[in-house]
């Protein structure tokens, strides 16, 4: 069970990291439209993977689990992939108010 979710958390995180990352070549492309659309997928699969980390810190304060290397690399996925997202969407940003000019 536990292992399972820390695989739904690197999944989604990958998927959220793809994602975000197409809509940074499509900002540069000048279709705002489209990296839109794909930061909102990016947002469903971040969800999707901190409520997995949630539900798995809640179960690690009641004892129910031990924090295991595979966990922390769930763990540093996810925290990499929150720091992308910013600094992505930050740069389309960039990239819109340039096309503006």
């Amino acid at each position: 069970m536990m292992e399972e979710m820390i695989f739904e958390i690197i999944s989604h995180t990958g998927e959220a990291r793809g994602y975000i990352f197409d809509a940074l070549k499509e900002a540069q492309k000048g279709d705002f439209e489209k990296a839109k659309e794909l930061i909102g997928k990016c947002d469903e699969e971040m969800k999707v993977a901190h409520n997995t980390q949630t539900k798995l810190i809640q179960e690690e304060i009641n004892g129910g689990i031990k924090v295991s290397l595979l966990m922390v690399h769930a763990q540093d996925q996810l925290m990499t992939a929150m720091s992308e997202q910013y600094l992505v969407s930050q740069m389309i940003e960039m990239y819109k108010e340039i096309r503006s000019k």
